[in-house]
């Protein structure tokens, strides 16, 4: 049992380290959800309403922890989400969550708005990366965007359909975020205050959008929630999506969707995946929390038809409370980065130690090997 499992043996704990080591505009900018963040606060009610039927006198069981998706055996049923700016939270994150998720067989996502090219991060990731598409509203742009993806070795593409415009995210603002990061007296000042985060990110840089920058030609920063990012970007329709569909020859995911209509055009438009997200609370204050919608959404496209989920996840229980409700993958963006803000790469790692750990010991009290039989458990 390793040290950190002895003094941070839950995500949460990594969280209050991670908060105490960054400076105030970097953790409202990981942490904060948008209005007053009641999205957010209701992923985790809704999660902690889920409740299962434990078992006795079964023996002692052999766990087979792994999940396939999209063509693909991994380890656990848990990716590292794409989240922007990425590497602000902790220099190098983007090649560190690659390298981690290649180690343990799991999938890694990269935003088209992380600080890292993905020629850069794409190496890492064992020719089984996860592209995060924020789509350009010029084709000849898209298409670059695609091929620069495909060649650096990202085998999928997530097209997010959930932020067609930038959200408030007031704690953000509060807190002197701008995107990228422009060095003010009182942004100067909390860095001052938290020399760890600050050492290590005068040592590569203030982080910037490299990949978006290559295209816009600019790197000013524009407000809060918004970057050079909206200058080329377009909210997408569905002739957009279809266009998407030919341009790209492998899985396709649409991230961000919480309507079984929705998810049931997606199925019929060529979509091989369907991701449940709320975008954890920071986009739409007024949305459902993501677990609540899941059931539906499963029922809308059959049973045989691969759906992620996120927001709200906090540890292995929750994986099994969305399994158990009809997704087939789960994953997780914050919970890494606490893990890289607390303590570097070993942090990270240690988040796949704490799931995998709490995996087994949920199963084992609800007498399962495995996730086949979760859905019987439920208490309804």
């Amino acid at each position: 049992m390793s040290d950190l499992d002895q003094t941070h043996p839950s995500i949460a704990d990594l969280r209050d380290r991670a908060r105490r080591r960054l400076p105030r505009f970097v953790w409202d900018f990981m942490d904060s959800a948008t209005g007053t963040e009641s999205t957010e606060k209701r992923n985790r009610d809704k999660l902690d309403e889920i409740r299962f039927r434990p078992d006795v006198l079964f023996g002692e069981p052999e766990f087979r922890l792994g999940k396939s998706l999209l063509g693909r055996d991994y380890a656990l049923p848990i990716g590292i989400s794409p989240v922007g700016m990425s590497g602000l939270v902790w220099p190098g994150a983007e090649v560190a969550l690659a390298k981690l998720g290649a180690e343990r067989n799991i999938p890694y996502g990269l935003s088209c708005v992380a600080t890292q090219l993905p020629e850069n991060v794409g190496p890492y990731t064992n020719g089984d990366g996860w592209f995060q598409l924020y789509p350009p509203r010029d084709p000849k742009i898209r298409a670059d965007m695609l091929k620069r993806a495909k060649d650096s070795g990202f085998r999928t593409l997530v097209l997010t359909a959930d932020v067609p415009y930038a959200s408030r995210r007031e704690r953000q603002r509060r807190g002197g975020m701008t995107s990228p990061p422009r060095i003010t007296p009182r942004i100067a000042w909390q860095c001052a205050t938290k020399p760890a985060w600050s050492l290590a990110t005068a040592r590569t840089g203030m982080p910037r959008l490299a990949f978006i920058e290559s295209y816009t030609g600019r790197s000013g920063a524009l407000s809060s929630t918004a970057h050079v990012g909206y200058l080329i970007r377009t909210s997408p329709d569905w002739d957009y999506l279809r266009a998407l569909r030919e341009e790209w020859d492998g899985p396709l995911v649409v991230k961000g969707i919480l309507v079984p209509e929705d998810a049931a055009r997606l199925k019929q438009e060529g979509a091989d995946a369907v991701w449940v997200s709320n975008h954890a609370g920071r986009q739409f204050d007024a949305a459902p929390s993501s677990i609540e919608v899941l059931p539906a959404i499963r029922d809308a496209v059959g049973p045989d038809y691969p759906l992620i989920f996120d927001s709200g996840v906090r540890s292995g229980l929750d994986v099994l409370r969305a399994l158990a409700l009809g997704a087939d993958f789960v994953f997780l963006g914050r919970a890494f980065h606490y893990g890289l803000a607390a303590f570097g790469p070993s942090g990270a790692a240690h988040v796949v130690d704490l799931m995998t750990e709490d995996l087994k010991a949920n199963l084992g009290q609800l007498g399962l090997p495995s996730y086949d039989g979760l859905a019987q458990r439920l208490l309804t």
